[in-house]
């Protein structure tokens, strides 16, 4: 059985239009670049001309082959499929359509190859963008990049079709996906430490119909849940080391309440000074109080006697506080006087929105580089 460099695994549906390019561009790639790779077409019994157009190549080219799946279909079930019989340590997973361009095959290649266990293919780093897609599109693929990176903070484009893989990150992870997000389920399952990103321009297809279902959203939804609750169980992996962070950041923040409200009684009961001075000294040294826990702990800043490096942290820390109490405050204004609700119950909905934009603002700014 011969092996490869690089299994490039094609999922299909009824793809009749572009299998034939795809298959032809990619080994084009290959023969340009001096990569020793193979072809996996991994169809979900096509009812159109896939199957028997892909046998036909396949017949002619030793490196292509195709695995008809008679049951389970779905997209990210047939990449996992794929994983389990393709010839290589090395998997690209690629679209049919060529709204992922094949020509950047050798970057994802020679990342794995450089050390990265996983190379993705990001439309929302500098340099990628997406063209050709209706604002419907655009709205949907945004929310679920979003939500996506409450898991993986780190990584753009998460919900990426694009991407490379060793295959030690995936070999015996119980990968479960449903759905088209097959790289949600790499991330939060697999078994990885390091990964780039690599900008590409994402076409919409040019042949063929668009397989986007409204309950695409739905099986996204639940991935996310089923990944939260493995990593929980399992206590290991990026996103419980992201759970760990927002606990801790919590608790600091819980610890600044009390740090606030001990400090504003004292200074007003037992200094005299009045409350207004007294509050505005206590949130300031509470938000001091904030930093430093956040920096140490939360993040794990090593950099604890570099006040060069820590000086624009705080800066940045205090702006983002400031902003969240505007939040809290905006929020609880529109509840309470415009929606009509319960001023408490509006309030708590204000912190958790500022809770939210705190950790957000500070995760993605303040300690990016950490």
């Amino acid at each position: 059985m011969d092996t490869y460099d690089l299994a490039v695994i094609i999922p299909t549906f009824n793809e009749e239009e572009n299998i034939a390019a795809i298959i032809e561009a990619v080994n084009k790639v290959f023969q340009h670049n001096g990569i020793h790779g193979e072809i996996l077409v991994v169809d979900d019994s096509s009812k159109d001309r896939t199957i028997p157009i892909v046998q036909e190549i396949a017949d002619q080219n030793d490196n292509v082959r195709i695995i008809v799946r008679t049951e389970d279909h779905g997209l990210s079930q047939s990449v996992v499929e794929g994983f389990g019989v393709a010839r290589s340590d090395i998997f690209q997973v690629i679209d049919a359509d060529f709204s992922h361009p094949p020509e950047l095959i050798p970057r994802f290649y020679e990342a794995i190859r450089d050390g990265a266990d996983i190379a993705i293919g990001s439309r929302y780093t500098e340099g990628g963008d997406i063209e050709q897609w209706p604002l419907k599109r655009r709205v949907i693929s945004l929310g679920a990049t979003a939500f996506g990176r409450i898991l993986f903070p780190e990584v753009t484009d998460p919900v990426s079709g694009f991407f490379a893989v060793r295959r030690e990150v995936v070999a015996g992870a119980p990968l479960a996906p449903r759905g088209y997000k097959i790289l949600m389920e790499v991330l939060g399952k697999g078994r990885w430490r390091s990964f780039v990103e690599i900008p590409f321009v994402f076409r919409d297809r040019e042949e063929g119909e668009s397989k986007l279902r409204l309950d695409t959203m739905t099986d996204y939804l639940r991935q996310c849940a089923d990944i939260t609750y493995f990593s929980a169980m399992h206590r290991a992996g990026s996103v419980w080391d992201e759970w760990k962070k927002i606990g801790r950041f919590g608790l600091v923040g819980i610890s600044g309440i009390f740090v606030n409200m001990g400090l504003l009684y004292a200074l007003t009961e037992f200094a005299g000074l009045y409350y207004l001075i007294s509050a505005a000294i206590a949130i300031e040294v509470s938000i001091v109080n904030n930093f430093i826990w956040n920096d140490t702990w939360t993040f794990g800043a090593t950099d604890n006697l570099r006040f060069e490096r820590k000086t624009p942290r705080f800066l940045s820390f205090q702006a983002v506080s400031m902003g969240g109490l505007l939040v809290n405050v905006v929020v609880l204004f529109f509840l309470s006087d415009i929606a009509g609700v319960y001023y408490l119950v509006a309030n708590l909905a204000g912190i958790l929105v500022a809770f939210a934009w705190n950790y957000g603002v500070n995760r993605h700014y303040t300690w990016k580089k950490i």
